[in-house]
C-alpha cells in the first residue's frame, strides 16, 4: 500500500500555509510519504490519480480563493469536467477564515461542494475554522485533524512494526546550509532589479523610487498617516482605480542584529541552500544563491511576527532545558492555547522576542531548521491612491504607521508601514520592490452612471483614485463620504476635494466624529442625504462603495442606507435588505473592507 499524502494550500497572508505544514509533519510522524504543495504549483491533472489528498484553503476578498490557487480554482470549475472525474480520491476540505467578513469560508465551502460533484469521497465534513473564536482557528483545526487521523489511519495503517515519531523527536530540516568560506558583495532586498521585460510581479517585481513621503497628519495627532509617491517610469505597469499595488517590506536592522546576536550568525558569512528530500520544493526563488545571512535575516525571514503555535512546536523539539522544555510542551499543547495566547497573541510578542524568553533552547537551535521556524515574509497590499490620467509614471498610497502599546515595554509596530515611514528620499535614492494586482472595486464604464463612495480614514485612497480617473474622463457625478476625528487634524487630501466640489465634480460630506460632543460618523450623512442617494440609486443606476475598516462601520452604513430605501422608496425592512441584495449581486454594491 502506497501510504502517500498530498496536502495543497491555497494562501494569501501564510496562515493556510503554515497549517498544511503543520499538517505535513504530522503526517511525517506517521510515517508516511508527504508532499506539501500551493495549489497553482501543481500540476492539477495530476490529481486523478492521487489517493489521498487534504486541501487547506482560505478566502480572500469578497469571497474570492487566494492569489496562489486562482488557476486551480479556474481548472476546477470547468464545465467540461466529467462528473465521475475523481473517484479514485479520498479528500478533506479545511478552510480557515474569519466570521465577521459575510462570505466566511466561502471558498473552503465551494471546493468541497465541487470535488463532491466530481465524484471525490470526503473522509470528514468540512473543517471551517473561525479566527473570531475566542481561541483563534485551532479551536477547529485541532478536533478537525484528529478525526482526520483517525479516518486516514484506518485507511493506511502503519506498517507492522512501526510506531508513531514522538512529538519531542526532531524531524530532519526541509534544507541544509552550505557556508561558503569566501565573502561575495553582499546582495540586498532594497533594490531587486526587475529581469524580464513582463509586468513586474511577486517573483520579478519593479524597484521604483521613492519621491516623497509626506506626513499628512498634524503633528499632534496621535495618528501618523503617510503620503507617499513611487516612480515606476519604465516600469510596464498599468493600473486602474480600485486597484492595489504590492510591497514586501524588510526587518528593522536592530531587530537583524539581535537575531545575528542571539543565534550566533556573523551577517556577513554567505551559504548555499540545499533541499533535504527530494520531495522537498526548490529552494525559495526569491533567495539568491549564494545568500548573506544578513540578505536572508532583513528580507526573508519573518522575525518580526507574533509566532503561530508550529514555531513553539518545532522549537520544543530542541529544548533540553528542563523548564523551558515544559513551557514550549504546553504552549504545542491542545489546551495550552490559552496559555499560549496570553503569552502572544494578546501581548503581540514578537517571534524574536520570543528566541529572548528561552535562552537555552535558542543556544541548541541549528541554522538548518531557519527556514522551517520562520514563514517568509508575507507581501502588504495598499490601494492605490492616484490614477495614471492625473499623476503618469506615478503610484501613490495614503499609508496608517502602526504603532500601539500592549504590556511588552517595547511599542508594538508593523513591519512594512513603519520601514515604508523611515525610507527617507532627502537622504538619498531609495528603492522598494512592488508590483500591482487587480482590486476587488470596479468602477462603472458608463459616463454618465454616478458613483457614490464611503471613505472614512485611508479608506479614502481607493477613492481618490477613482476621482482623478473619472475627473480626467469628465465623469462629474460623484458622492464621497468622507470621515476622520478632526477636521483640522486628519482630513486627508482636504484641498483637492475642495477644488471638486468648486468645480462641480463632487458632491462631499464629511464626518469629523471627535469636533462636537456627539460623535458624528460617516453613516450618520449617509442618513441625512437619503433623499439625494434614494434618487442616484433608484432613478440613475448609481454604484455605491464601501472602503475602510471592518468593525462597526460598514454595517452602519448599510443599515442606513437601508433606512434611506424604507423612508425615501416606501419600501419595507425586509424589501430594503432585497434591495441591497440585489444591487450587490448586479456589482452595483461593492464593499473593501479589512480588519
Amino acid at each position: 500500500m502506497d501510504r502517500a499524502l498530498l496536502v495543497l494550500y491555497g494562501s494569501q497572508t501564510g496562515t493556510a500555509q503554515d497549517t498544511a505544514e503543520r499538517i505535513g509533519r504530522q503526517a511525517q510522524r506517521r510515517r508516511m510519504r508527504v508532499r506539501v504543495e500551493a495549489l497553482d504549483s501543481y500540476n492539477v491533472a495530476g490529481l486523478i490519480s492521487e489517493s489521498l489528498v487534504v486541501f487547506v484553503c482560505s478566502t480572500t476578498g469578497q469571497g474570492d480563493p487566494p492569489d496562489n490557487m486562482k488557476n486551480f480554482w479556474r481548472f476546477l470549475f470547468r464545465k467540461s469536467l466529467p462528473a465521475g472525474s475523481l473517484c479514485r480520491l479520498d479528500c478533506a476540505v479545511l478552510g480557515l477564515g474569519d466570521s465577521a467578513y459575510p462570505k466566511f469560508n466561502f471558498v473552503a465551502k465551494k471546493l468541497s461542494k465541487r470535488l463532491f460533484q466530481l465524484g471525490a469521497n470526503a473522509l470528514l465534513p468540512v473543517g471551517l475554522a473561525d479566527d473570531q473564536h475566542d481561541l483563534g482557528a485551532d479551536a477547529v483545526i485541532d478536533p478537525w485533524l484528529k478525526a482526520f487521523w483517525e479516518k486516514a489511519l484506518a485507511l493506511y495503517p502503519l506498517p507492522a512494526g512501526q510506531s508513531l515519531i514522538k512529538d519531542e523527536e526532531p524531524l530532519p530540516p526541509r534544507y541544509a546550509f552550505h557556508f561558503l568560506d569566501n565573502i561575495m558583495n553582499e546582495s540586498s532586498c532594497r533594490v531587486n532589479a526587475q529581469e524580464d521585460s513582463g509586468p513586474p510581479s511577486s517573483t520579478h517585481p519593479f524597484s521604483a523610487r521613492v519621491v516623497f513621503n509626506h506626513r499628512v497628519t498634524s503633528p499632534s495627532h496621535f495618528q501618523d498617516v503617510r503620503h507617499i509617491e513611487f516612480d515606476i517610469s519604465g516600469s510596464n505597469i498599468e493600473f486602474t482605480a480600485g486597484d492595489v499595488v504590492m510591497m514586501r517590506p524588510c526587518n528593522a536592522q536592530e531587530d537583524v542584529d539581535e537575531f545575528c546576536q542571539l543565534l550566533r550568525l556573523d551577517p556577513q558569512s554567505q551559504f548555499t541552500l540545499q533541499p533535504t528530500d527530494t520531495s522537498t520544493a526548490a529552494v525559495p526563488s526569491r533567495l539568491p544563491q549564494p545568500c548573506s545571512v544578513r540578505h536572508l535575516v532583513e528580507c526573508f525571514l519573518d522575525i518580526a511576527a507574533v509566532p503561530r503555535r508550529s514555531f513553539f512546536e518545532l522549537l520544543a523539539t530542541f529544548a533540553t532545558n528542563e523548564l523551558e522544555r515544559e513551557k514550549l510542551a504546553e504552549f504545542s499543547s491542545a489546551q495550552g492555547q490559552d496559555e499560549l495566547h496570553a503569552y502572544c497573541n494578546r501581548p503581540r510578542r514578537t517571534a524574536l522576542e520570543v528566541l529572548a524568553d528561552f535562552p537555552h533552547t535558542t543556544a541548541e537551535l541549528k541554522v538548518d531548521y531557519l527556514l522551517d521556524l520562520y514563514p517568509e515574509i508575507q507581501p502588504r497590499s495598499f490601494s492605490i491612491a492616484s490614477s495614471l490620467l492625473a499623476h503618469p509614471n506615478r503610484i501613490q498610497i495614503l499609508l496608517a504607521v502602526v504603532r500601539y502599546r500592549t504590556r511588552m515595554q517595547k511599542p508594538r509596530r508593523g513591519l512594512c508601514s513603519s520601514w515604508l515611514a523611515s525610507l527617507d528620499p532627502s537622504q538619498g535614492d531609495v528603492y522598494v520592490p512592488l508590483w500591482v494586482k487587480k482590486g476587488s472595486l470596479k468602477f462603472p464604464r458608463d459616463r454618465d452612471t454616478p458613483v457614490i463612495m464611503v471613505g472614512p480614514g485611508t479608506g479614502v485612497a481607493p477613492f481618490r483614485s477613482a476621482l482623478q480617473e473619472r475627473i480626467s474622463q469628465g465623469r462629474t457625478a460623484n458622492v464621497l463620504f468622507f470621515g476622520c476625528r478632526s477636521e483640522s487634524k486628519d482630513f486627508y487630501c482636504r484641498s483637492e476635494w475642495e477644488e471638486m466640489e468648486k468645480a462641480g465634480q463632487l458632491i462631499l460630506s464629511t464626518a469629523f466624529s471627535r469636533d462636537q460632543e456627539d460623535k458624528i460618523y460617516v453613516q450618520h450623512r449617509v442618513r441625512e442625504q437619503a433623499k439625494l442617494l434614494w434618487d442616484l440609486i433608484a432613478n440613475q443606476n448609481a454604484f455605491f462603495y464601501i472602503a475602510g475598516n471592518a468593525k462597526q462601520m460598514p454595517t452602519g452604513v448599510c443599515d442606513a442606507l437601508k433606512e434611506a430605501f424604507q423612508t425615501e422608496g416606501g419600501v419595507s425592512d425586509s424589501e430594503a435588505q432585497e434591495m441591497l441584495d440585489a444591487l450587490e449581486k448586479s456589482g452595483r454594491f461593492q464593499s473593501e473592507t479589512w480588519s
